[in-house]
This record gives C-alpha cells, structure tokens and sequence, in this order.
C-alpha cells in the first residue's frame, strides 16, 4: 500500500507549524492565496516525504491528513492473476 499526503487548503491558514516540525523538510509556504486569503502550505518535496505524520499532529486546524492509497492499477492486477 502506498499512502498519500492531502492538505485541505480551505481550512489550512498557512501558520508553518508543520512546516516547522517535518523532519524531511517537506512543506513549504504557498504563493497563491485561498478563498479565505490565507497562504496555505503545500508539500514542495512529496518524494521526501516519510508519512511520519507529525505535519497532521502538529497542524491546529486539522488541515493535513495521510491516507492509505492503492497504488495498484486495474491492468497491474490483472497481470498478477
């Protein structure tokens, strides 16, 4: 299984909490502003990323979350049958 990083860009208001705290130095401070004119973080280096999920702990507004994702698609499975 593989996993995935979301932010929810319209809850998060760019405070670099988590960005503070990632140890792989992952998150960066977005340019573009959000519906609610704040700057929201955005993951700048993905493939650093080691789903340690501090960024989700750390973040007072319960922007971020790591979910579990299949990285399989419907023709990979199909071979392994």
């Amino acid at each position: 299984m593989a996993f995935k990083h979301v932010v929810d860009t319209e809850r998060c208001k760019g405070c670099g909490l988590c960005k503070d705290v990632c140890p792989k130095n992952v998150l960066e401070i977005s340019d573009t502003v959000s519906a609610k004119g704040y700057f929201p973080i955005f993951q700048a280096r993905p493939e650093d990323c080691i789903h340690c999920t501090l960024c989700c702990v750390m973040c007072p507004d319960v922007a971020i979350t790591i979910i579990e994702s299949s990285d399989e698609t419907p023709e990979k499975a199909m071979e392994e049958n």
